[in-house]
């Protein structure tokens, strides 16, 4: 028997808003908002749902991403867990330009000077990092 990962839920202030930023940088659509409490994003699904669900049993796949409402701002303490994001189709730096156009701001958790990587906070303060670009030309295997 296995488990597989199906989504990471992210407390919010303003579910919609984190929803809409994340969208922004992971080329995701809103699955469904159960007005502004509980927001699900995720990989635009391309088949119907049926075909969509058999490919979820078959194996690996990417995790939705749930923000649900809390009343309390996040703590000022680094998260436990965070998100690292590479890009695709640019450099490292182009994409930094673009996560901070969406809302992203950098932060300093005491990563010191001189990493490959960024880190960033989205719009409610949650740390990710902004890691080395996949795209052609940026890395080989």
């Amino acid at each position: 028997m296995t488990s597989r990962f199906e989504w990471a839920t992210i407390d919010s202030v303003d579910p919609r808003r984190l929803a809409d930023f994340w969208c922004g940088v992971l080329g995701y659509v809103v699955y469904e908002d159960k007005n502004g409490a509980a927001v699900e994003i995720g990989p635009d699904p391309e088949e119907p749902d049926v075909q969509r669900l058999a490919a979820l049993r078959g194996g690996p796949a990417v995790p939705s991403i749930v923000f649900v409402r809390v009343p309390e701002a996040k703590s000022s303490v680094k998260n436990r867990v965070h998100f690292e994001i590479c890009p695709i189709d640019t450099d490292q730096q182009t994409e930094l330009e673009r996560l901070l156009a969406l809302g992203a701001s950098e932060t300093d958790v005491g990563q010191g000077d001189g990493r490959s990587w960024v880190v960033l906070a989205d719009p409610e303060g949650n740390e990710f990092c902004l890691a080395r670009s996949l795209a052609p030309g940026e890395f080989d295997l």
